[in-house]
């Protein structure tokens, strides 16, 4: 088993392209413009949640994609936190997988979000603390019929460890 060590990049609308759009704070009543995520909510029925996560390791054995949804998320304690992503890959292919050259580990500013593109693999969010809340914009059937994940460990024989 290979640990690929990955320590936390800053994450900026820049670096962050590639994978989705971070949503930072702007003046009420700013018009929608290029600093905005373009969700695509339309095959289904949208659901916002409040997901509470407690504590792991910052150790990532598989990686997940949703095909059908822009998925959103942030912290609702205004703190930074982690996660793992990797670009999308074939959204017509249920059988692709992540190159695991290109996975790259986040640290996300507190007070902002992070839209992921469809298709965008990701791991996580992880977070250092015994607990977390997260908002959590996706579909309502995303767990169930939009969840795709590779366990890393036993198709590439690696796992992400993320020392932050």
């Amino acid at each position: 088993m290979t640990a690929l060590r990955l320590a936390p990049r800053p994450a900026t609308p820049a670096a962050i392209a590639p994978f989705g759009t971070l949503i930072e704070p702007g003046e009420d009543g700013t018009p929608f413009g290029a600093a905005d995520a373009a969700l695509d909510l339309g095959q289904g029925q949208p659901r916002l949640y409040i997901m509470r996560l407690t504590a792991r390791p910052l150790v990532a054995q598989t990686i997940t994609r949703h095909r059908r949804v822009t998925q959103c998320l942030a912290a609702t304690d205004g703190k930074p936190w982690f996660i793992c992503l990797a670009p999308p890959s074939d959204l017509d292919d249920e059988g692709a997988t992540p190159e695991p050259g290109s996975i790259v580990c986040f640290e996300i500013p507190g007070g902002t979000a992070l839209a992921l593109h469809r298709g965008t693999w990701h791991a996580g969010p992880y977070f250092l603390g015994p607990q977390k809340d997260f908002f959590n914009l996706e579909l309502a059937d995303t767990n169930e019929v939009d969840h795709h994940t590779i366990r890393l460990d036993e198709r590439f024989g690696l796992t992400i460890e993320m020392t932050a």
